[in-house]
């Protein structure tokens, strides 16, 4: 272990020493990569040097009780040895997680795209419960957010919401709520007091940078129409809402939510320029799941994921068998403890593999 964690300490002067060379930071590409990897290996190396002190005092401390020192030194020592022992274990157990490889999209901010699947109304009603639930939870963990586009539903709730989320390591702790989320209540319209069941789907897209997948605009159709919906007068009155057709693959991206129609065109390109490159990530994640079977995996957002049961109270999550009984709570924002669980069954799968830095 120490051998490899010198290696990284290495790695990391080296890291450092290019992103101060001129050449480095003339070429956008590398420089940024650059400074994320310096900013991952930031923190290993922080570990391991409290982790080498902590093997320096205990073998000082090893040496002075084995030692013809006086009595009351040794006896110091002696009381040391168990207590540093013990320090040098935890920092050994947070040392394996630190070194399991990170996601390179982790650190990137967001795009969250909630659509009502099955159920009619009441999957639009759910949607907008859940766009509420993780407003909430953004705002809990002092995240920027804003709404990029709205449809709403028939009568109630949102047919489909698209978002941005800005924050640190925003895509690394989202990247788990891709799927099919399943709601089993009692619909207001509903008379007879029957529980019934409606899905909505939720895609979850590291947002692109221009560095990670470039889009030509001879490939893009623009076209303008009029928005529908709240955002005062001024809404109808222009065609400010912009739709974005990228003829090669087919993809189509509305964006209606900002005031002005440049505003629309930036927002919908960035959300074009994120599908493309899901479409790339989505493909290297079919490549890796050929080599190891993931639980949580993020590619297919086909696959049931979690089910919110109002009469029980309680949201399981169907890929680690988890279940928490305080669905207001969690309706409310207080999420923590299923994300960091399925984070935790991630970093499993990949000590299991033997997947390390």
């Amino acid at each position: 272990m120490l051998d490899k964690l010198q290696a990284i300490s290495d790695r990391f002067e080296e890291v450092g020493r290019l992103i101060t060379d001129p050449a480095i930071i003339a070429d956008m590409d590398r420089y940024v990569k650059l400074n994320r990897e310096y900013k991952d290996l930031e923190e290993v190396v922080k570990v391991y040097k409290t982790y080498k002190s902590i093997l320096d005092n205990l073998e000082t401390n090893k040496e002075i009780a084995a030692s013809n020192e006086d009595a009351e030194l040794k006896e110091m020592a002696k009381e040391e040895i168990p207590l540093l022992t013990a320090e040098k274990e935890q920092m050994e157990e947070e040392i394996k997680i630190l070194l399991i490889p990170k996601d390179p999209e982790d650190v990137k901010n967001a795009i969250i795209e909630i659509r009502a699947g099955t159920g009619g109304d009441e999957a639009c009603i759910f949607v907008e419960d859940v766009f509420r639930m993780y407003t909430m939870f953004f705002k809990e963990q002092g995240w920027q957010t804003e709404v990029i586009n709205t449809n709403e539903g028939g009568t109630k709730g949102f047919k489909e919401v698209s978002l941005e989320v800005r924050g640190e390591g925003i895509y690394g702790n989202l990247k788990f709520e891709s799927g099919v989320h399943r709601v089993q209540r009692v619909p207001e319209t509903e008379s007879q007091g029957r529980v019934h069941t409606s899905a909505i789907t939720v895609a979850v897209l590291p947002e692109a940078e221009e560095v990670d997948v470039e889009v030509n605009t001879k490939d893009i159709r623009k076209d303008t129409f009029r928005a529908s919906g709240a955002g005062g007068q001024h809404v109808n009155k222009t065609e400010s809402a912009v739709r974005l057709t990228h003829i090669p693959s087919g993809l189509v991206v509305e964006c209606q939510d900002g005031r002005s129609q440049h505003k629309n065109y930036d927002k919908a390109l960035q959300v074009l320029r994120s599908r493309l490159y899901q479409i790339e990530l989505e493909k290297a994640q079919e490549e890796r799941a050929a080599q190891r079977k993931s639980l949580v995996s993020t590619g297919d957002r086909s696959a049931k994921i979690r089910t919110y049961n109002y009469p029980q109270g309680r949201i399981t999550d169907h890929r680690i068998n988890k279940t928490i009984y305080n669905l207001q709570a969690f309706m409310n924002g207080d999420m923590n403890d299923m994300l960091d669980a399925l984070k935790m069954a991630e970093n499993a799968e990949k000590m299991k593999a033997g997947e390390t830095l």
